[in-house]
């Protein structure tokens, strides 16, 4: 398996097609502002980074409601799906 390398602009892109957004639209250049100042969401992308490569670099099988065991247990589950 080759590793994918991502960088800032990928991860910026990711989000806003997430979030259904233009890279440059208003709500996308204030997120990049906040991730830019923010040492607190810095973190936690360091973190999730970090995550990432230690499941890549064990091999360790996720379960399929993973995603939204985790989503659940952090409060940030999506109130617009029934």
């Amino acid at each position: 398996m080759s590793e994918t390398k991502v960088n800032c602009k990928d991860v910026m892109q990711h989000i806003c097609e997430s979030l259904n957004e233009d890279l440059d639209s208003e709500k996308c250049v204030a997120i990049k502002k906040h991730l830019d100042d923010c040492t607190g969401c810095q973190n936690y992308f360091k973190t999730v980074e970090f995550t990432i490569d230690c499941y890549r670099k064990y091999n360790v099988e996720i379960p399929p409601n993973a995603h939204e065991r985790l989503m659940k247990f952090l409060d940030l589950e999506d109130e617009s799906v029934d």
